[in-house]
């Protein structure tokens, strides 16, 4: 019996590769533009992020829809 699949597009997906490829796609200056938070604008590091998001529910939301937003721009 095959398992049924999820529904959510972020299934599998880690929250350090969301971020490294908002990084990769926009860069943190154009990331802290779109999402107005210190771990993005003051000494950004793909790390420093990473442990931001994990403790700030509402901030790793905002990431997530951008990067719901940004997935089908990755492969045009």
């Amino acid at each position: 019996m095959e398992k049924p699949k999820s529904k959510d597009p972020l299934h599998g997906i880690t929250l350090q590769k969301i971020v490294e490829t908002l990084v990769d796609y926009y860069g943190f200056d154009t990331l802290g533009e779109l999402i107005k938070i210190k771990c993005f604008t003051e000494n950004p590091s793909v790390k420093s992020s990473l442990t931001f998001l994990r403790k700030t529910d509402w901030a790793r939301k905002k990431v997530e829809e951008l990067y719901l937003i940004t997935l089908p721009k990755l492969y045009k």
